[in-house]
């Protein structure tokens, strides 16, 4: 296997050769720090809107001190844009989901009418945020993981306390916000299923809902599960701890992502060969392989889902470890070359949320502490990949509009989905409204500027 660092390190010499021009495999750039009033303790992923700027929440700060909803620029301009005040909900903590351009949704732990938490939305035209669901504690509580949106507009996600057994469940909210529980944990003896879910789940193109669990299943040290939406079957993909000393790992704190090959890449925050956790793929049936155990010098209790990137590699963080014991930004390949990326200081910040790669190719993020204030940071991670075209959503019926956000596409003269063209309109520079044409497969969906042909990072989906 060639070693990738290795070869990254050769092309990077004949590119300086060729054009006399050296610059480093990465740039970590400090954009802003949080101080309190303008949110603390940011928490979740970040998630990209049409006009490139990045949009979060913290876990406390505001004027009530019960988190923030909060924009930051690519430049560092980070504006507060709601405070929580515990009647919309408080310790918003699973990031956010994007529907359609201009509208946000997503969940508090606490709060809300009965003090269990609240599924929300917000819209960028006015900032104007409504409660969708107050939980109750029998249909859920305390939802820690963000949402999840299906072509339907239907919302999914989980609670990582309540429900029927009290150990958490799976629902889905319609978009008329009506509540259904699909699937309440501890549904089996001594919690063999899972219990408290805590990340966000994801969605394939066939309406399967995959998830972790941060504890039960049959070594109670959490698990992987699969759960098919048309009939809410349920299934145990994996249990960790299953190997001896817990080398699969143990205690998942973050979700899934999935490759184009279908298969679903992790992270549990513990176990693996030295007990700081790991990186591991998951194949649909349940076959499970150890890419990575952390040692602790390159990082260690990673509790962020990782992004996949536009070179098919995967990027993440983990919370604490490394050079400076203060968290790392690292990056792997699908089969296991692991390399560190960025060790934080604690002046840049401290415990990283994870990574989204920006539709100018560069990854964003945001600490939960350090900075100079200690109560957090955003910050960007320049690794040398190229802008790209973003899709929501990913998957959509032929006929209907989606919104494709990107840099630059004032002077767009072809969009074509898997090279089928599709009529569209420029709203902006950030973002185009393409419709799905008749004819379209599966595949890359790509905006043609003057400058050069953008592609998407994902393929879309289309459903005939």
């Amino acid at each position: 296997m060639t070693n990738l660092p290795f070869r990254k390190a050769i092309l990077a010499s004949i590119f300086c050769v060729m054009f006399a021009v050296c610059v480093s495999a990465q740039t970590f750039t400090t954009l802003a720090n949080f101080g309190g009033t303008n949110g603390a303790q940011p928490s979740g992923p970040l998630i990209q809107s049409g006009d490139g700027s990045f949009f979060g929440t913290t876990n406390s700060g505001g004027t009530k001190n019960l988190g923030t909803i909060f924009s930051v620029t690519p430049t560092g301009t980070l504006t507060n844009i709601f405070s929580f005040d515990n009647s919309h909900g408080a310790s918003p903590g699973g990031g956010l989901a994007l529907q359609g351009n201009d509208t946000l949704h997503g969940t508090t732990a606490s709060g809300g009418t009965s003090g269990d938490g609240t599924i929300y939305q917000i819209r960028g035209v006015t900032n104007k945020v409504t409660i969708l669901h107050n939980f109750a504690g029998s249909d859920g509580q305390s939802p820690v993981g963000g949402l999840v949106i299906d072509v339907s507009q239907s919302s999914y996600g989980t609670t990582s306390k309540g429900g029927a057994n009290g150990q958490g469940t799976i629902f889905q909210l319609s978009p008329t916000n009506a509540l259904t529980t699909l699937y309440n944990f501890c549904a089996v003896t001594n919690c063999t299923d899972g219990s408290a879910p805590v990340a966000t789940l994801v969605l394939d193109a066939t309406g399967n809902l995959y998830g972790t669990t941060s504890t039960g299943g049959a070594h109670s040290a959490g698990t992987v599960f699969q759960l098919t939406k048309k009939n809410n079957k349920f299934v145990t993909l994996h249990s960790f701890c299953s190997q001896t000393n817990c080398t699969d790992g143990s205690a998942p704190l973050a979700g899934l992502v999935q490759a184009t090959n279908g298969n679903l890449y992790g992270t549990t925050s513990t176990g693996g060969a030295n007990g700081f956790g790991t990186v591991f793929v998951i194949t649909s049936a349940g076959a499970l392989t150890t890419l990575h155990s952390f040692a602790g010098t390159d990082g260690k209790t990673p509790s962020a889902t990782l992004v996949l990137g536009t070179d098919g590699n995967f990027y993440g963080t983990t919370a604490a470890g490394g050079a400076n014991g203060f968290g790392t930004a690292f990056e792997i390949t699908s089969t296991g070359t692991f390399s560190t990326l960025h060790n934080f200081t604690g002046n840049d910040g401290q415990s990283p949320n994870g990574l989204v790669q920006g539709t100018d190719g560069t990854f964003y993020g945001t600490t939960s502490a350090g900075g100079a204030n200690g109560n957090g940071t955003a910050f960007n991670l320049a690794t040398g990949l190229a802008p790209f075209v973003e899709l929501i959503p990913r998957t959509q019926l032929v006929g209907t509009l989606i919104t494709i956000i990107g840099n630059d596409l004032t002077g767009a003269n072809s969009v074509t989905f898997n090279g089928t063209p599709a009529t569209f309109i420029i709203r902006s520079s950030g973002e185009v409204k393409a419709m799905v044409p008749f004819g379209a497969t599966t595949g890359p969906v790509a905006v043609t500027t003057p400058t050069g042909t953008l592609l998407s990072n994902t393929y879309f989906q289309v459903i005939p």
